[in-house]
């Protein structure tokens, strides 16, 4: 694949500011399968031109949402508002709104050209405006020299940015991204994820994107919505998402976190002896018995030979290491700086310490064991 360049904020191909994102508002939708309730009441505002990215594992309803928005499918109940219209019962050809689907869903029988144009040709603008504006996208994804060629005759990260074109050939309003990369190798999703949101930031299109890759939603989106059973864990931008996560689930599905068994006490929390605040999150047990979820950055160690602790696992991540330190029977990771982890082996015996400035505690659930990394 060719290597691409940055897209220029200043490249004229295209005007900024072309597309006017869209005020999105989704209100109380309610999605059910036979007894499967894929969506329970979700909400969620967007602002116009915002990047939102919906995460969540399979099953979780995030799919579901992007295809009421879209038109494919109508919601049981609740609304579907565009700038404060309720579009809840138009058609999904007259939403004005972009799709770009995991699969490419190129015309196998058309020129590169051809299914760029084709969204403008069906809403009868001339071949000639169309040719021209198809090409002008075609140069802002960098495939001009791709123009007369066939889908077949293309790489898969090549494939995807011609639907990109494609979907934003007709100036959508919305763009509707439903886990376009996940059948890309790592590098080229990597090249082209840079890519969408640089045109995306440049378009100011009002942009909703599905994925299940913690790496994609944190890296491009405005705000990340998780999601699980068919509602929203968390809403927030991506560094208050990781750093402050409000529940169990999003502590544990967005980065990494172990579970220490803890009791609490008022508005504190004693973890391998000390006493740290709780970050308001969900309720607790009310008999005090509950679990401490905390990152790997989350913790410092001592190196004490009379340690509460020992190492039992070692990782080399970069600039830091990641350590597995086993307290009696409880198992949590410990990242610290490489060159401090460089004379740590195996077996030292060390005393974790939180370095955080509060805990997230949750109820208490059976404890897995901790794996490497």
């Amino acid at each position: 694949m060719t290597q691409m360049k940055e897209t220029s904020m200043t490249d004229s191909s295209i005007t900024a500011g072309t597309t006017k994102g869209a005020q999105v508002e989704l209100d109380q939708l309610v999605r059910t399968y036979g007894q499967v309730r894929a969506l329970d009441g979700f909400s969620l505002s967007i602002a116009p031109g915002e990047f939102v990215a919906l995460l969540g594992p399979s099953g979780c309803g995030k799919t579901t949402v992007l295809r009421v928005l879209a038109g494919f499918e109508q919601p049981d109940s609740g609304r579907v508002l565009v700038d404060g219209n309720d579009i809840s019962d138009v058609s999904a050809q007259k939403r004005d709104m972009g799709m770009v689907f995991q699969s490419y869903s190129l015309f196998p029988n058309m020129s590169v050209i051809n299914n760029v144009m084709f969204g403008l040709r069906m809403r009868h603008q001339g071949r000639s405006d169309s040719r021209s504006k198809a090409g002008q996208l075609l140069e802002l994804v960098e495939l001009s020299d791709q123009s007369t060629k066939y889908p077949h005759q293309l790489s898969g990260g090549q494939q995807q940015r011609v639907a990109l074109a494609r979907a934003l050939a007709i100036e959508p309003r919305v763009l509707l991204l439903d886990e376009p990369l996940s059948a890309l190798d790592a590098k080229v999703r990597a090249e082209l994820r840079d890519q969408i949101r640089s045109l995306q930031q440049r378009l100011a299109i009002t942009t909703v994107f599905v994925t299940h890759d913690q790496e994609e939603a944190l890296s491009m989106a405005d705000r990340v919505c998780v999601m699980s059973s068919g509602h929203i864990e968390q809403t927030a931008t991506p560094a208050v998402l990781y750093a402050r996560p409000t529940t169990a689930f999003v502590a544990q599905f967005v980065g990494i976190s172990s579970r220490v068994p803890v009791e609490t006490s008022g508005n504190e929390v004693v973890v391998f002896g000390q006493r740290c605040p709780i970050r308001t999150g969900e309720a607790l047990s009310g008999s005090g018995h509950n679990d401490a979820l905390l990152r790997p950055e989350d913790f410092g160690i001592d190196i004490d030979p009379n340690g509460k602790g020992f190492v039992t696992h070692k990782s080399f991540l970069g600039a830091i290491t990641r350590l597995i330190v086993q307290v009696g029977e409880i198992s949590v990771r410990v990242d610290v700086r490489s060159d401090q982890g460089a004379d740590i082996e195996l077996g030292t015996h060390v005393t974790p310490k939180v370095i955080a400035r509060d805990v997230l505690v949750a109820p208490r659930v059976a404890a897995a064991p901790v794996e490497p990394l």
